[in-house]
């Protein structure tokens, strides 16, 4: 049951956040760092040993996003107001 639950989640938070990224729209960052723990759930339901291990490399991808365009922006954005 939740091996489905994660490969729907994948395929809609996943493709979600891929289109907008693209359009370089920062709330795919938050819907990528969405979709990971259902990454982790299938990797370790299916032992798929390598795509459980890249998925740490691909949180911190969209955490790094996360921060680079919600935060870093905001705090470029008020030091120009000083």
């Amino acid at each position: 049951m939740w091996d489905i639950i994660s490969q729907v989640a994948i395929v809609f938070l996943g493709a979600g956040a891929i289109i907008l990224v693209a359009k370089k729209n920062k709330w795919g960052f938050v819907l990528g760092l969405a979709s990971q723990p259902f990454w982790y759930i299938t990797a370790f339901i299916n032992e798929q040993w390598g795509v459980f291990l890249v998925s740490f490399i691909y949180t911190t991808s969209w955490c790094l996003g996360i921060y680079e365009w919600f935060f870093k922006k905001e705090n470029k954005k008020m030091e120009k107001l000083k």
